[in-house]
């Protein structure tokens, strides 16, 4: 091995020669003494009788002792054992040669490919891009599915939610508008689903396609700690391309378990539970992350769809609503169209974009809200017209509406596999709309 590569390695362990001792210790919080530590501080607990590591935060300090909110699981250890102040503080390596990779929050490859050469490091708490430095969002950021580009068009440094109860189709979705989306380079953060999930969805929903591609996994059996840090991280990894002057796509599954994460954590500090048992903290934590998503002045953007578990398909979940009052519009899945096998199932009407309307053409505005006011007129009349109460000749919209609506139907449906292109959605929302 070369000294330089050997001093390198060395030099992301550098661990203090003063150590602390572990005086508590439960399931979830380790209480040290012994160092002088700050928020944040990045620290090693070392076993006295196994030689067993592990990493954790400083997440509270209270005069000589401080909390730590281990990264891992604390089996085997106890009270006694050796904490170590890690002075590299919270940084993971970034580069190129993530890309078609999937990793762990700390960028340790999980895919079996062999080790990954990093070779800059970068924080994972950054502050958001100041709001002065923000460029406009004027471009359009095709996705490649119909619905989304003709009635809910994103543009190129957008962060829109998708909001769905369970096993209506988001992750389906998500596959779609990786495959589809206009952008170079794409990060996929899968925060808190099952294990079973992340195969899954490379293998099914990405046809096994990792191109131009980096996966961030914290699956739901890790600490609540790594739940929290991996979505962080994983933003982290989109800044370093974005800052390379590129066109960003970051995806994340779900902001709901990336919330309840740090439920975990703040209710094992003596946080006091809020609505649904959240605290304080878990509603704060969202804008720190989806701010740093955005288009920056000199450099490339960062569009960010983040994905939302609505329990109980209830929209007024308290991190359903903090998160809509933080994003730039929301897309609704409909469990209903679900039922009636219409995939993506987009709920339109409840459905926003709200960037759309300044990035657009007119020609395009004045179909998206036509085919908007006919589905309406169709869902509201939908009773009359299924038991033949309506006599066609009362209404002409509605009438126009009667006869464009398998067009609109076609329209809204879209196999999982296809892929689109925003010219060719908008041309055909324009055909149907006359």
């Amino acid at each position: 091995m070369a000294l330089s590569s050997l001093r390198e390695k060395l030099a992301k362990k550098n661990y203090s020669v003063a150590f602390g001792e572990v005086e508590k210790i439960n399931a979830t919080v380790i209480i040290a003494k012994g160092l002088n530590v700050s928020i944040s501080d990045m620290v090693k607990i070392v076993s006295n009788e196994t030689a067993q590591e592990t990493v954790g935060m400083v997440t509270e300090v209270d005069g000589s002792f401080f909390y730590i909110t281990p990264f891992s699981f604390v089996e085997g250890f106890r009270s006694g054992d050796r904490v170590f102040l890690d002075s590299t503080g919270l940084n993971i390596p970034v580069g190129d040669a993530l890309l078609g990779r999937v990793v762990d929050p700390f960028m340790r490859p999980i895919d079996g490919k062999g080790p990954i050469e990093s070779a800059k490091l970068s924080p994972i708490i950054k502050a958001p891009i100041p709001a002065m430095k923000r460029g406009m969002i004027d471009e359009v950021f095709g996705v490649g599915v119909k619905s989304i580009d003709g009635l809910l068009t994103c543009g190129k440094g957008q962060k829109l939610g998708i909001f769905a109860g369970s096993g209506v189709g988001k992750s389906t979705l998500m596959g779609m508008i990786v495959r589809g989306a206009d952008a170079p380079i794409k990060v996929v953060a899968l925060i808190g689903e099952r294990g079973r999930e992340v195969p899954e969805f490379i293998e099914k929903n990405l046809g096994g396609d990792l191109t131009n591609t980096v996966i961030i996994v914290a699956t739901s059996d890790d600490s609540p700690l790594m739940r929290k840090y991996g979505a962080f991280a994983a933003m982290s990894v989109a800044e370093h391309f974005k800052d390379k002057n590129q066109d960003v796509l970051f995806i994340m599954d779900s902001v709901t378990r990336f919330a309840m994460a740090q439920r975990e954590i703040g209710l094992a500090l003596g946080e006091p539970p809020t609505s649904k048992g959240y605290p304080p903290s878990s509603l704060t934590l969202l804008p720190q992350l989806m701010e740093r998503a955005g288009k920056e002045e000199g450099k490339g953007s960062i569009t960010a769809f983040f994905t939302v578990l609505i329990e109980g398909d209830d929209m007024s979940d308290p991190i359903a609503d903090q998160s809509r009052s933080i994003l730039d519009g929301h897309i609704v899945l409909s469990r209903e169209m679900t039922d009636f096998g219409i995939y993506p199932p987009v709920h339109i009407l409840n459905s926003a974009s709200r960037v759309m309307n300044d990035i657009i053409s007119q020609e395009h505005f004045k179909a998206a809200m036509k085919f908007r006011r006919m589905y309406t007129l169709l869902k509201e009349n939908e009773t009359l017209i299924r038991i033949g109460a309506y006599n066609k000749g009362t209404d002409p919209e509605l009438d126009e509406a009667i006869d464009k609506k398998e067009s609109m139907q076609r329209f809204i449906a879209q196999g999982a596999m296809f892929k689109v292109s925003f010219e060719e959605a908008v041309t055909e929302l324009t055909g149907i709309m006359g």
